[in-house]
């Protein structure tokens, strides 16, 4: 919001590039100013405004003051006070909250100037939940979030008994296909890429290394200290949907897992900390790990991307669906299936490709192809011979994948790391 040389007199820009006026004393109601700043009719309004002699209307009114009892905004206002909204998590409490004011701040359409938080929630139709979801189009992620914020207003509002709420027209309206994957998934290359930068031993090398081989996010990574390590296990509880659906998960520590933090700087109660000695945040964790990744020449690659190409790890190394909701925490069986249908359509695939052979077919000249050549070898001269893994891109070789190979590269460097270790404390002691 841009201030004028007027006192008291604000202007922002709508959704359709329009500048409107403001005036607004302290933290009192905004009033709309609806001359051309410099003209009389404009001084006039002003000085009506400033001695309180214009009303605000309706639809100016900010947000949480004096909302009409029926309106979308007052039902809105309920749900901010219920049991249902506290509960949630800091982060999508704050999200959803700046998802439902903007809704309510918008005009209803180009016609009509009220603002959505003013219509009636009671008769609200799908067609009007699909006319607020359409105008975003451009952006069907901001589009989404609209639906499902209102999708859980209503249902509080069903389940609280408020008159009029009895049926869910948000949940009629379907999600907009955004046809995007997410966050990028760190292929193995770029693995190695970064653990070259930031070799064991380093903070940066430990980070990489408690979100890979445990799969968590990193909200859950920045708190694992210790004290959650018991008989080699790590037992904790997720972060994500404490308050409302906990999920306490004990996974083992592997191996290369152990050595990264062995060889690494850790703190009193977690293993990753800020430079101060302080734990990080999960944003301040995102936040450093996106510099690190940048130092890597990985601009693309994020946290959240190691939890995925862990997922695939597992999945293509023959991980059930329930092996993984195991690993990850997932509630949802789709969520596990998303990483094994991929892995096991590799799989399908790397055993019928050699089926799509011209050899296989019924009439072998195919004369609009022309003869077929091997290498500069007869066709059929190597028939019998075994069949070459097709799995990540491994034409011709033998069935180790690139996973175990960066399985045995990460082990050796933990073990380089105390060799190196070991010789400069002999070296400190005389031996």
């Amino acid at each position: 919001m841009t201030t004028l040389c007027i006192k008291y007199v604000y202007e922002d820009m709508d959704r359709h590039g329009n500048v409107r006026r403001y005036f607004q004393h302290n933290r009192g109601p905004k009033i709309r100013l609806r001359a051309v700043p410099g003209t009389d009719e404009f001084g006039r309004e002003y000085q009506a405004a400033l001695n309180g002699k214009i009303e605000p209307r309706e639809t100016e009114q900010p947000q949480g003051s004096r909302a009409k009892n029926g309106s979308l905004r007052w039902l809105i206002e309920q749900y901010y006070a219920s049991a249902e909204f506290t509960r949630l998590d800091t982060s999508i409490k704050s999200a959803r909250r700046g998802i439902l004011d903007n809704l309510c701040s918008e005009p209803v359409s180009d016609e009509n100037s009220n603002l959505i938080g003013s219509l009636s929630y009671a008769s609200m139709p799908s067609s009007k939940v699909r006319a607020l979801r359409d105008r975003k189009a451009e952006f069907p992620e901001a589009a989404n979030g609209h639906i499902k914020a209102l999708r859980q207003v209503v249902k509080y509002a069903i389940a609280a008994e408020h008159p009029g709420a009895e049926r869910n027209p948000a949940r009629d309206v379907p999600y907009t296909k955004t046809g995007s994957q997410g966050f990028h998934t760190w292929t193995i290359a770029e693995v190695l890429q970064y653990a070259k930068k930031h070799p064991i031993g380093t903070k940066a090398h430990l980070a990489l290394a408690l979100l890979l081989f445990t799969g968590q996010r990193r909200s859950d990574v920045v708190k694992f200290g210790r004290q959650h390590i018991k008989n080699g296990w790590l037992t904790f509880t997720q972060v994500k949907n404490r308050k409302t659906k906990p999920v306490t998960l004990s996974i083992p520590i592997m191996p290369w897992l152990q050595s990264a933090i062995d060889a690494s700087p850790c703190g009193d109660l977690t293993f990753l900390g800020t430079e101060f000695g302080r734990p990080f945040t999960g944003n301040g964790c995102g936040n450093k790990f996106r510099d690190w990744c940048d130092r890597a020449g990985s601009n693309h690659c994020s946290a959240h991307g190691l939890r995925k190409a862990g997922a695939c790890i597992a999945a293509e190394n023959g991980a059930t669906e329930k092996q993984l909701m195991a690993i990850f925490g997932w509630q949802a069986m789709k969520e596990a299936a998303h990483y094994t249908k991929r892995a096991n359509q590799q799989c399908l695939a790397a055993s019928a490709m050699p089926l799509l052979s011209l050899d296989q077919t019924a009439d072998n000249s195919l004369p609009l192809l022309g003869p077929v050549e091997e290498s500069g070898s007869k066709r059929g001269k190597n028939r019998g011979r075994s069949k070459p893994d097709l799995r990540h891109g491994a034409q011709g070789r033998n069935r180790t994948t690139d996973t175990a190979i960066f399985s045995r590269m990460l082990y050796q460097l933990s073990y380089l790391g105390r060799s190196l270790a070991g010789k400069k404390a002999r070296r400190a002691g005389g031996l």
